[in-house]
């Protein structure tokens, strides 16, 4: 017998055993389960580094978005230009026309070197009688600073109460033959809920120590004193209010009582009783008053956040519940 017919049989036999048609098909499952798994992980990675890339990217936009200069990106600034300022929506430190926004915005404007003048314009029924100040006093200064630079308002739809203490201040104001010009005046308001506490049976329980610490709670019946005082309060704003008027306008005033009683007046009897100048738009002003047609924005806009929150309209439920549980006092 030779060598290799005695090996085809033996256990050192050249031959392989062969393997039942399960066991290959479990192997070949299991090799492609492995692969797909493979592939999957290989997948993840890739869009775990485009998602991290992405909020790179977005991160760094934020930044640059809200690091950048007030007028940045109005492409190439013309050698003479108006400098405009929008002014819109209710006066107040949380609001887009704040005294910090409008301030910073009057600064850029005046500081500009090829801004001829400075156009505020105005859409805006008023607000808080601090904010509105505040911004008076700085266009004061700003005019004082840069006496080569004048201030013009104005007033689009509505240039009420708060948004006309701070037009006083321009050296002209300017408005549409409709818009709604005036009510120098001011307002504060409230709810009294005790006559419904008592009807539901509701204990109100306020410790304070001093005795005018609860002074005006909705919740607990008004007191004569109270409202004695409070009212001092508003007719002390009112002048103040009435003073800064009559400091800018001076004697263009007409000598009419109801001037300062918190009426409203449109643009044709606003400029018969002085309160403005003329009747004109900003590219109006800029064109005919200024002589620098070109109007370049240099107001200041809501941050990115403020944006996505307004987006949300977050904002509305905490406007409504300001509304109705809180006294403030603005000039309306």
């Amino acid at each position: 017998m030779s060598d290799s017919e005695s090996g085809k049989g033996g256990i050192f036999g050249s031959r392989k055993p062969a393997m039942p048609p399960e066991s290959n098909r479990d192997w070949k499952l299991i090799e492609k389960l492995v692969m797909s798994l493979h592939a999957e992980k290989r997948r993840s990675r890739r869009w775990g580094i485009f998602f991290k890339l992405l909020t790179f990217v977005y991160l760094f936009a934020l930044i640059v978005m809200i690091r950048s200069p007030i007028g940045e990106g109005m492409g190439v600034v013309p050698e003479q230009h108006t400098a405009l300022i929008e002014l819109n929506g209710p006066i107040a430190a949380d609001e887009l026309a704040s005294a910090d926004n409008l301030v910073g915005s009057l600064r850029a404007a005046f500081e500009a070197e090829n801004s001829k003048a400075v156009v505020i314009r105005i859409n805006s029924p008023g607000g808080s009688p601090v904010q509105s100040g505040y911004v008076y006093d700085e266009i004061k200064r700003l005019r004082e600073e840069y006496p080569d630079k004048k201030v013009y308002a104005v007033i689009a739809d509505v240039g009420a109460s708060g948004a006309y203490y701070i037009a006083a201040a321009a050296d002209e104001i300017y408005a549409n033959r409709a818009s709604l010009v005036g009510s120098i005046g001011v307002v504060a308001g409230g709810f009294g809920f005790n006559a419904l506490m008592e009807k539901l049976g509701v204990e109100r329980r306020l410790y304070t120590a001093g005795e005018n610490k609860a002074f005006l709670d909705p919740f607990t019946p008004e007191r004569e004193e109270d409202v004695e005082f409070w009212q001092s309060v508003l007719e002390n704003t009112h002048k103040q209010f009435i003073a800064a008027v009559k400091e800018g306008r001076g004697d263009r005033l007409a000598n009419d009582e109801r001037l300062f009683s918190g009426l409203v007046w449109s643009g044709e009897q606003a400029l018969e009783l002085g309160l403005i100048d003329g009747l004109g738009s900003s590219s109006w002003v800029a064109r005919e008053v200024v002589g620098a047609e070109e109007l370049v924005d240099y107001s200041r806009g809501p941050s990115p956040f403020q944006q996505f929150v307004e987006q949300l309209g977050v904002s509305f439920g905490e406007g409504v519940a300001a509304h109705l549980l809180e006294s403030r006092l603005e000039l309306r």
